[in-house]
């Protein structure tokens, strides 16, 4: 991940300021310090000010910001394992090792989210074979989020709004959501790391440098590996806006689709600015394919106007779904592809569509070049 060059100039700063601080404390009472110490200092605060995107090249892990613990769940919607807090006081979601994890949103016919069903509503199939629920939950669980936002020049007059919207997720979301930007162009920054803190994420959202092209495709790849490393929530998210096709990634759509669908990895959320028709075709297939894939939704909105109100309904959908874990009939240990699909049925209601992930891959992640 490249920082940008006010982030090289401000460590420098703060590297010289502390060693001249700490010459002259030795200067005064050379008994009380040991040079060894200076070495440690220097390195903690250069320590704290880098938070670098992890890629597949550069596993560099970034630090995070402790949470307050989430609210008490809904009585009596709980079965298998449950929330709890670690020593830090941040939200964890336990699960067994054996357990696949999936984030479910089921609508009925008429587009309504449905969020009164029980376990026994669903069931759920891999490769096409029923597996046993182990552990459901009806409530609101705090999400680790990457907001992702194109910073190529076509961006420029559009992200004063998209900036605004990306914040007013923010606000609909959890409160015990943790929340990193990214800002991406034909290179891609980690702008601010895993924090709750709004003026925080404002001002990473600020960090505006439009012009170049459009690496989506190594933006998306490097976020959900920085999620997988860093983030301590268990349930992930990605939320991206762009409104070109991808034409600087290292990395092809099927690499990033491939990346995407570790087991329990990220559900991606995009809104697409597409306009004119010149690639458009190619990009809107490439959103819609990453949010599918994951659980998530491709919003292809006429105008930016609508773009708030579309952050606005993603915050809704992720604070409104269900969580159920099975454990595979098909030990983990044989890897391998699994598709998966899980079907609500419940007295009352006519047919209900339930909205997950598509599959996963078993076992440890494939590297993204993997065919």
């Amino acid at each position: 991940m490249r920082r940008r060059n006010d982030f090289a100039l401000l460590i420098a700063f703060l590297l010289i300021t502390q060693l001249l601080a700490t010459s002259q404390t030795t200067a005064a009472s050379p008994a009380q310090e040991h040079p060894a110490a200076v070495s440690s200092q220097s390195s903690s605060v250069a320590g704290s000010q880098s938070a670098p995107v992890s890629t597949p090249q550069s596993n560099q892990a970034a630090g995070q910001s402790g949470s307050a613990p989430a609210p008490t769940g809904q009585p009596g919607s709980n079965a298998g394992q449950g929330p709890d807090a670690n020593d830090s006081g941040t939200f964890v979601f336990k699960s067994e090792v054996e357990e696949v994890v999936l984030h479910a949103t089921v609508i009925d016919n008429k587009q309504h989210l449905v969020t009164n069903l029980n376990k026994n509503s669903f069931t759920v199939y891999e490769n096409g074979r029923a597996q046993p629920i182990t552990s459901f939950r009806n409530e609101d669980i705090p999400v680790a989020m990457c907001i992702v936002v194109d910073n190529s020049g076509s961006m420029r007059e559009k992200r004063e709004k998209v900036n605004a919207a990306a914040l007013n997720l923010v606000r609909s979301s959890n409160p015990n959501d943790e929340v990193c930007i990214v800002n991406f162009n034909d290179e891609y920054y980690l702008d601010q790391d895993f924090t709750s803190s709004i003026n925080k994420l404002k001002e990473g959202l600020e960090k505006i440098e439009a012009r170049g092209g459009t690496a989506l495709y190594d933006a998306v790849v490097a976020t959900a590996t920085h999620l997988k490393e860093s983030a301590k929530l268990e349930k992930k998210v990605i939320f991206v806006v762009t409104d070109g096709d991808d034409n600087e990634s290292a990395e092809t759509l099927e690499q990033a689709v491939r990346r995407l669908s570790a087991e329990n990895g990220p559900t991606v959320y995009a809104i697409g600015l597409l306009e004119g028709e010149e690639h458009v075709r190619h990009a809107r297939r490439a959103l819609q394919i990453m949010c599918e894939r994951t659980g998530g939704i491709a919003f292809l909105p006429k105008t930016l106007d609508e773009v708030d109100a579309i952050s606005r309904t993603v915050a809704h959908d992720i604070r409104n779904q269900y969580t159920i874990g099975y454990k595979p009939t098909t030990p983990k240990d044989q890897g391998g592809y699994r598709e998966v699909r899980v079907d609500a049925k419940a007295s009352g209601y006519g047919k209900l569509t339930v909205r997950t992930r598509s599959g996963y891959y078993a076992g440890p992640e494939p590297p993204t070049g993997t065919q």
